[in-house]
């Protein structure tokens, strides 16, 4: 199977060096030092199970790699547009076009620049930081991807991506509902990238105090209500399931959204909690507290200044 990883950070080189190692033949779009240590030395996981894969294919170029089976997109939300420019030579007729990032407007940049037939839904799990050029640190053990059809069929396309995930040891599940387990990721995600961003810590504290945990709850509350809205089939249990999955993460763990903030890079919050505040506008639910990170995140969503 042809894969080319658009992206190559956290978790598209995560993912794409289990991918490679399982026997695919990946295709790494990367750019600058990290691209140079790629092509160097290969591409070093370290973590809870180390990987090195030495030889791969690694270019800033998609045009070098002409149609894959499968495109799996990762970038950072505000590079999206560019990467969708960037990597129409890898796509042919029958090329798939996973979006593994973060929220749940992402689908909409593909289904505006390609067919619908070629789109299907991705949810991806692992905590991953780029530790070094041609580095990256897996900071959890956890690692998982979920992937579909949006018409709920269980395609052939997707049991032969499963079938190469499996054989690199990946955590994976074809889904015949991915609509829906892209709104848990953004239950979950929203609140801790929107509180451990805006109150600059850690999930340990924030739900160990009750003043920040109901904050945490609100914010999840209000993202449940909107997917609701907008006709998603959420569970009944949907926030009491978000809130224990925090209690039972690291006390030190924290979201990329933070680490970006950190660092004095640009932020996702336009799609992450400003996401949720421009859904929840079009469908008339209310979403104060998520207004508000966004709000408080607005002057640092642009990069430029370290939180």
């Amino acid at each position: 199977m042809r894969i080319g990883i658009m992206g190559s950070g956290g978790l598209g080189g995560y993912f794409g060096a289990r991918l490679a190692l399982g026997g695919a033949d990946v295709h790494f779009i990367a750019r600058g030092k990290h691209l140079q240590a790629m092509r160097d030395q290969g591409l070093r996981i370290d973590g809870p199970e180390p990987m090195h894969v030495q030889k791969l294919h690694a270019t800033d170029n998609p045009a070098d790699v002409g149609p894959v089976d499968v495109v799996m997109l990762g970038v950072k939300l505000w590079d999206t547009e560019q990467a969708i420019a960037q990597m129409r030579p890898m796509v042919g007729p029958q090329t798939a076009i996973i979006s593994f990032q973060n929220g749940v407007l992402k689908d909409d940049y593909l289904r505006a620049a390609f067919p619908a037939q070629q789109i299907m839904g991705g949810v991806g799990y692992v905590a991953t930081t780029i530790e070094a050029p041609g580095v990256i640190k897996q900071t959890g053990p956890m690692q998982r991807l979920l992937f579909g059809e949006f018409d709920r069929s269980l395609s052939e396309r997707g049991k032969a991506l499963l079938a190469a995930c499996k054989a690199g040891g990946i955590n994976a599940e074809l889904s015949d509902n991915i609509l829906r387990e892209i709104w848990l990721k953004y239950v979950f995600l929203v609140g801790l990238s929107g509180t451990t961003t805006s109150m600059r810590h850690t999930i340990g504290p924030i739900r160990s105090n009750p003043q920040t945990r109901a904050f945490l709850s609100d914010v999840m509350a209000e993202v449940i209500a909107v997917g609701r809205a907008q006709g998603v089939d959420l569970p009944a249990d949907t926030l009491q399931a978000a809130l224990q999955r925090a209690d039972t993460v690291s006390p030190e763990m924290t979201s990329s959204m933070h680490h970006d903030l950190q660092r004095g890079n640009k932020l996702e919050v336009r799609w992450l909690s400003g996401g949720v505040v421009q859904l929840g506008q079009a469908k008339g639910v209310p979403t104060p507290c998520n207004r508000a990170i966004a709000d408080i995140l607005a002057l640092h969503a642009e990069g430029g200044s370290r939180g």
